[in-house]
């Protein structure tokens, strides 16, 4: 591990360079600065990738078991997806509030053991609990990206309801795209969580000799995929305003992550 640390440390290093030019930019809008902060988190990007590789050469497992992996993981997931919709669609300040998150997630990986507490066995790294974990990861970026949308969402509506015709109005995408934009993003990620479910469900089926489905982790789990699904039916339906889908997907995400990081016990993901 000590021969690719150094990828990792100066990762952190540049990812935070490129949320401070990114700050910059959101506060005077510079394009030359915004420009660097980008190459920076293309760079950011690579190094990631290059140390999840090094990391699966390494290790006897796909890298996505501790929590160490997994946030790392989802930080990288959370770049991934920045990047290829700036591409797409060219949207700065979603790029600027994505990687606030991704560098905070980053972040709290450094102070987490970088590999399993105990042997990590056969049977706890098939191949169906890693298209578990992964499949959760994405859709959790997902989520994010949906949640950052809605924050948007937000600003705008309460910026126009107060006529405050600022610059940072003008760089932010319509309301019906910003809601657009919010119903793709859950749209990906419940299939994306909900299969995750089953597979983990599968899994514990198999290897778990208690009764799991009342754990919290899976209760937890369960109600994060029903809030998500309840938003959906409701977006469907067009039963409430706007306003209030943006502000339930925002306290939906918040859930999501007090699932995430295990903030209610478990029996059987405390090896995260």
């Amino acid at each position: 591990m000590a021969e690719v640390r150094w990828i990792y440390d100066l990762t952190i290093f540049l990812y935070a360079a490129s949320v401070l030019f990114y700050f910059n930019d959101f506060l005077q809008s510079n394009r030359k600065v915004n420009r660097l902060a980008f190459g920076l988190l293309v760079v950011v990007w690579a190094l990631q990738t290059a140390f999840f590789v090094s990391q699966t050469v390494m290790k006897a497992y796909f890298p996505v078991i501790t929590l160490f992996e997994t946030l790392f993981f989802y930080s990288w997931v959370l770049v991934s997806l920045s990047l290829a919709l700036h591409y797409f669609f060219r949207i700065d300040l979603l790029v600027f509030f994505t990687n606030i998150i991704g560098f905070v997630v980053l972040v709290m990986s450094m102070f987490l053991p970088e590999t399993p507490i105990v042997a990590v066995s056969d049977v706890l790294t098939s191949e169906l609990l890693l298209t578990h974990v992964t499949l959760a990861m994405f859709s959790y970026g997902a989520f994010s990206l949906s949640m950052i949308f809605s924050a948007m969402y937000l600003l705008q509506h309460k910026m126009l309801k107060e006529r405050r015709w600022t610059p940072l109005l003008r760089r932010l995408p319509s309301l019906d795209q910003l809601e657009g934009y919010a119903y793709r993003m859950n749209m990906l990620g419940v299939p994306m969580l909900l299969l995750s479910i089953v597979l983990g469900i599968i899994w514990g089926k198999m290897v778990l000799p208690e009764k799991f489905l009342l754990d919290s982790k899976v209760v937890t789990s369960m109600l994060v995929l029903a809030s998500y699904s309840f938003w959906l039916y409701k977006r469907y339906r067009d039963t409430l305003q706007m306003r209030r889908l943006a502000q339930w997907n925002v306290l939906a995400f918040l859930l999501l992550l007090i699932n995430f990081l295990g903030i209610t016990p478990s029996t059987f993901h405390s090896w995260w």
